[in-house]
């Protein structure tokens, strides 16, 4: 089980801080985990602008030019969000026997180090 999931909060902690035109201190959703490179996009985060050819549509309207977008960032480079206190935290997991019609499952569960509540 992966630590950070698509759609959870995240908070940048390397890099230059904000006052120095950084990310460090954002906090965004993970859009996407690229899983075999140990990188997610987070929303809002590590801005790029891309070149991209000039063409044209079928209706004649112009496509291209200069635009913005998230590039991916290392997951070392980001903590997950504990939903309790809004601030940076490490992951953890637990089992948990669930008994649903009649059997007896165990469930590995991920949790917020800081304030133990379920993620």
């Amino acid at each position: 089980m992966a630590n950070i999931k698509k759609g959870d909060l995240v908070q940048v902690i390397s890099g230059p801080s904000q006052a120095r035109g950084g990310d460090r201190g954002k906090q965004g959703k993970v859009i996407e985990v690229l899983v075999d490179q140990d990188r997610v996009v987070v929303e809002g985060v590590n801005y790029v602008t891309k070149h991209v050819k000039v063409g044209q549509t079928q209706r004649g309207s112009k496509t291209g030019g200069l635009e913005t977008h998230e590039a991916p960032i290392h997951v070392s480079n980001v903590a997950l969000v504990d939903p309790e206190t809004k601030k940076p935290t490490r992951v953890g997991f637990r089992e948990e026997k669930v008994t649903k019609d009649g059997r007896t499952k165990t469930v590995r569960v991920r949790y917020a180090k800081k304030s133990g509540k379920d993620l």
